[in-house]
């Protein structure tokens, strides 16, 4: 296959861009830095640093090849506020709780996919984003000199044991075509790794993105094309829907920005600056490739999160105003970190717990948190899709609803989901359940979003009640920062909404450990997986014994 020429553009804040001029020897690109201006590199390390001009220098280089003198940034000298993920724009195919195998427009991991396996977001630090492919340091090499644990999804099937960029490889023609002696990561790409583990590996929902308020973030997005639908040439982009001050050339709207054909590849930048829970999908023709599959969920988790214990929340909060990265001014009504009335009271920050938001009181905190996405399909409008005729968007009628791009009773099902796609291998489709494990005594924060086209979708909770906390990634304050949280037993979402809701068992009384509930929707015709009844949008609630509770992989234990 041809591939492309990448130049690299150097913009504020250490930036890099992506634009395809040509067809030439090189390919596809990844782009992470170690270090920014908001966030310098570590070089203390590097001896070939001596002086205060060259750390500054050295802070805003990725990893390529250098012509001053200075030997290149190393991923041990990544900055730990930058994060990197690589996805897919692609096609594949999920199987639903009836049995039915779907055709899908989707978008597939191809970094983190280690922890996509397990349910975990598949955004990774630049340290661990930054590993060679062929180095033997990263895994076990293979007799065609690549890694094993590289080649996911490839006919020969091994395991998802990797959390690095697939297809990262040192580039030769680097350092003016030094040769393989002096080969550097330079964020060339192998595009034979690329498409044996992006072809037809679509994910639903969408890889899931999660990042620390104040992160860059890296999203390199690269078209693999659609096996199934070869007459197609189908443009993907990201769009991060409901996120804040996105600038229009990273906001994935064709009309503002750019659009990604087959075969290439570009990196999106977005700094992170509040919390809260948002949602992304391709914008490209949306009623089609939002109903095809292309959706998925990003969080930010909040700064208290990493407040010093023992500190004051309010008291932090109140300080941040002076941070003109966090700095809201005085009664912002879109402000959303409203700092709360001094209380009777400090709340000092609980080493145990995580936060919704930078509540600057506690009222968020929660011990595990689980990210809900909503959505329904057509299955007619998919077959339709695969066959080569066009859909027809007046006639769409949902028939499977789903969490997590499962329905019940998959919902419960703990492992990931695998699909045999059309070339006969068998890959991860839906790989996040959505069952809800809550250690006994705890809380659990629910992150729920709805990117569905045609339906609004209502998720009622059957005797544990749903404190509802933020809504469309803000925190429920008004102008004075009086709590405007509220309880109810169930919520309803539109495409394009999110909202945040803790579920207390604190009472052991109420919830012992062994109880189980369960969250569904009333509208009883979304309890089906098409003509199949007892299905559709449930899943179970459970309370487990704190003390085998494990916190990594969210399961009850044994």
């Amino acid at each position: 296959m041809a591939s492309f020429k990448q130049v690299l553009h150097l913009v504020p804040f250490g930036v890099l861009m992506v634009a395809s001029l040509g067809v030439q020897a090189q390919s596809f690109r990844v782009q992470c830095p170690a270090g920014t201006r908001l966030h310098p590199a570590d070089t203390s390390a590097d001896p070939a640093v001596t002086s205060v001009a060259d750390r500054a220098k050295y802070a805003t280089t990725t990893l390529q090849g250098r012509t001053d003198g200075l030997l290149n940034p190393t991923p041990a000298m990544a900055n730990p506020g930058i994060k990197c993920q690589q996805i897919s724009g692609g096609d594949g195919f999920a199987t639903m709780a009836d049995g039915t195998q779907t055709y899908m427009f989707s978008f597939g991991p191809l970094s983190g996919l280690s922890h996509i396996v397990q349910g975990q977001p598949g955004t990774v630090t630049a340290a661990e984003f930054l590993r060679s492919n062929v180095d033997a340091a990263n895994g076990t090499i293979g007799s065609d000199g690549v890694l094993a644990a590289v080649k996911i999804g490839a006919p020969d099937g091994y395991a998802y044991d990797f959390n690095g960029a697939i297809g990262l490889v040192p580039d030769v023609e680097a350092n003016n075509g030094s040769g393989l002696a002096n080969a550097q990561l330079t964020g060339h790409v192998d595009p034979r790794l690329i498409m044996d583990v992006g072809v037809l590996n679509g994910n639903i929902p969408a890889p899931m993105i999660a990042i620390n308020e104040g992160d860059e973030l890296f999203l390199t997005l690269t078209n693999v094309g659609m096996v199934m639908r070869p007459d197609l040439f189908e443009q993907h982009t990201i769009h991060f829907h409901g996120y804040p001050n996105a600038s229009a050339f990273y906001d994935g709207v064709p009309d503002a920005s750019v659009a990604i054909n087959i075969g290439g590849s570009f990196t999106y930048y977005y700094l992170a600056p509040e919390a809260g829970t948002y949602m992304w999908h391709c914008h490209i023709s949306p009623p089609e490739h939002l109903q095809m599959g292309m959706v998925g969920q990003l969080y930010v988790r909040p700064r208290q999160d990493a407040v010093a214990t023992g500190t004051s929340l309010r008291a932090q909060l109140v300080a941040d105003q002076a941070d003109p990265l966090k700095k809201c001014g005085t009664n912002d009504l879109l402000c959303s970190v409203q700092v709360p009335p001094a209380p009777v009271a400090t709340v000092y920050r609980d080493a145990t717990k995580k936060y919704a938001y930078d509540d600057g009181d506690g009222s968020t905190a929660y011990d595990v948190d689980y990210p809900i996405q909503m959505h329904g399909f057509d299955p007619n409008f998919h077959f339709v899709g695969m066959t080569f005729n066009p859909e027809s968007f007046t006639d769409n009628q949902d028939k499977y609803f789903l969490l997590n791009g499962r329905s019940y009773p998959d919902t419960v099902n703990p492992d990931p989901l695998s699909t045999q796609d059309s070339d006969g291998v068998s890959r991860f489709s839906q790989p996040l359940p959505s069952i809800v494990n809550i250690p006994e005594g705890g809380k659990a924060l629910l992150r729920f979003s709805d990117l569905n086209t045609t339906a609004y979708h209502t998720l009622a909770s059957l005797g544990i009640p749903m404190h509802v906390v933020g809504y469309n990634a803000r925190l429920l304050r008004d102008q004075d920062g009086n709590d405007m949280a509220y309880d109810t037993n169930s919520i309803t979402l539109a495409g394009g909404e999110s909202a945040d809701v803790l579920l207390d068992a604190t009472d052991k009384t109420k919830y012992p450990k062994g109880s189980v509930l369960y969250l569904y929707t009333p509208q009883l015709d979304h309890l089906s997986n098409d003509a199949e009844n007892f299905g559709g949008m449930m899943t179970e609630v459970r309370i487990c014994d704190a003390t085998k509770f494990v916190v990594a992989t969210k399961k009850c234990g044994n």
